[in-house]
């Protein structure tokens, strides 16, 4: 059926991906089968689906799950997320809501899109911006789609309360995921191969002493500017310094995967005139 979201009539949940996600909101909620929510999931693992079932949610192959739902959260790994839209999309009833949480690239939500609205299903690019635990109902969801509103208030029904709608085109929302992404995880990556070093070279705490000594807290748009302002000054002399860390990785046995990368991002933002902040 097609749900007029601003109603309190019942809602049909269908989870397409149980994992740690799926999980944790259906647990955080209470999600369950035959409740006003009527919840159901399904999986490609046997384990996963008994969970869901432990839980309390209906489970299925993807026919049955989908048959009469009004909103799915597709939450698979990203290698699946277009595949599950593929096989799913002549599956969905006429006007169910299907939104993509996965972490994929703007052009592949906009691939599944096509499949999901070429059957008549209505698409909805879903990013989730911080880990579901402990988060959980409270994580930080990001949609943009022609029917992010009614996706809001969908979602708002099945008990997120922290949702912002960021635009009407598909990618938007998975482009601030992504492209944030590249700091949050490259930090974490440069972390690691910083901490190999120093362990390595045995002065751990006389690096961390160093960084906790000259970390200043700013606001992102301040450091940013800071920071981009610094490459465009002095890149090519910082990028000669990072070919040095590099060697001094490598004297250590440790390959310098972030610390090249730095080199080459350093000396091609040296010099460069147009303004990115």
């Amino acid at each position: 059926m097609t749900l007029n979201p601003a109603t309190s009539l019942p809602l049909s949940l269908a989870l397409i991906g149980f994992g740690e996600a799926g999980e944790t909101f259906a647990s955080a909620a209470g999600w369950r089968a035959g409740n006003e929510l009527n919840a159901g999931a399904c999986d490609l693992k046997s384990e996963r689906l008994a969970q869901a079932q432990t839980l309390g949610l209906g489970t299925g192959d993807a026919q049955a799950v989908l048959s009469d739902a009004d909103l799915v959260l597709c939450l698979v790994t990203a290698d699946e997320a277009l595949p599950a839209a593929v096989a799913a999309a002549p599956l969905l009833p006429k006007g169910a809501i299907w939104c993509d949480g996965n972490s994929v690239a703007p052009g592949t939500k906009r691939a599944a899109a096509e499949a999901i609205e070429k059957a008549g299903g209505i698409y909805v690019d879903m990013a989730i911006l911080a880990p579901v635990n402990p988060a959980r109902l409270d994580v930080p969801l990001l949609l943009s789609g022609a029917a992010a509103d009614d996706a809001a208030k969908l979602l708002a029904r099945a008990g997120f309360r922290n949702i912002r709608v960021v635009g009407d085109e598909v990618g938007r929302a998975s482009a601030i995921k992504m492209i944030r992404s590249v700091m949050v995880k490259g930090v974490e990556a440069l972390t690691a191969e910083m901490m190999l070093g120093a362990q390595k070279a045995g002065v751990v705490d006389e690096v961390l002493a160093s960084l906790d000594a000259s970390e200043k807290p700013k606001p992102w748009a301040e450091k940013a500017a800071y920071n981009i302002e610094r490459m465009v000054t002095h890149g090519a002399r910082r990028a000669a310094e990072m070919e040095e860390s590099a060697k001094t990785l490598e004297g250590l046995g440790i390959e310098p995967l972030m610390t090249t990368g730095t080199v080459a991002r350093q000396r091609e933002m040296a010099g460069r005139k147009d303004r990115l902040i």
